[in-house]
């Protein structure tokens, strides 16, 4: 299909975080646009489970998933934003380690972008705003829900990637929207990245100055002995009264409840879908 007044044709791209919601619109699109183009924003800083769960999709889809590098690396940007980690407030890190490369990728030609955003979501995600890019959202298109996508994946044989056993977001190791159980289950389950997280940190009591990816407190307190293993009882404190509200659910879902009630705040729709 040409582009009215370009001439050129219309490039079907549709990026992948590594999660669950891209995984199943990648595997709903496959048959629906053959000449779909797949990538992956890699920052580097994924975790091991991330690339695994990609190579598995790969398999699914019948053709790779290109991987899109950033020009410069977070300790680049790091420096040049001053030292100040991302937050909420200040997102440099989805736009100059994931968004640039999608543009440079895309280029001028005109694309359409489908994005993984549910019909039970009420968002429309983090886009690019350049004219030549027309995003598409094929499962409000069609009312799929959180569901239809459990469902999907469960169908089809590729199931949820193995990180959702304790994280409920794609991303980044170190990505200041995990929430405090999040932070507990990379300690657990990759030391070494945790400790690698520690490393950004700097905080100057003296000073007042707190570099940290959570506002509240730094990894250092935060895995403190007490410190985890309070988070921990509540954590399953929630997890009980959620078992008692939906008995039927699956652990994955309850898991990812009783975090969403801990910080209803969500992260970049690039980074998590």
């Amino acid at each position: 299909m040409d582009n009215a007044g370009t001439g050129k044709p219309v490039r079907h791209v549709l990026g992948l975080s590594g999660g669950k919601d891209s995984a199943a619109l990648a595997l709903f699109m496959r048959d629906r646009v053959p000449q779909m183009e797949y990538f992956f924003c890699d920052t580097g800083y994924e975790l091991a489970e991330t690339y695994e769960y990609l190579e598995r999709l790969e398999a699914f889809l019948g053709k790779p998933v290109v991987r899109l590098n950033p020009e410069r690396d977070f300790d680049h940007w790091l420096n040049i934003y001053g030292g100040y980690l991302p937050s909420q407030r200040m997102r440099w890190c989805t736009r100059m380690l994931k968004l640039k490369p999608f543009e440079h990728y895309v280029g001028e030609d005109p694309t359409m972008t489908y994005i993984a955003i549910r019909a039970d979501e009420d968002r429309e995600g983090y886009i690019s705003t350049k004219p030549n890019i027309t995003a598409v959202y094929p499962f409000k298109e069609h009312g799929i829900g959180k569901q239809d996508v459990l469902r999907m994946l469960d169908d089809c044989g590729l199931g949820l990637p193995s990180y959702y056993r304790w994280r409920t977001r794609s991303g980044c190791y170190f990505c200041f929207f995990q929430r405090k159980a999040e932070w507990v289950g990379l300690k657990e389950n990759h030391p070494e990245l945790f400790d690698l997280a520690k490393r950004y940190e700097k905080v100057d009591e003296e000073n007042g100055i707190r570099y940290t990816w959570s506002q509240s407190e730094s990894l250092s307190e935060l895995e403190r002995p007490e410190r985890v293993a309070e988070i921990k009882r509540k954590q399953e404190d929630a997890l009980r009264n959620a078992r008692r509200r939906a008995p039927s659910e699956k652990l994955f879902q309850i898991f990812s409840e009783t975090l969403n009630e801990e910080d209803d705040t969500e992260p970049c729709m690039i980074c998590n879908l």
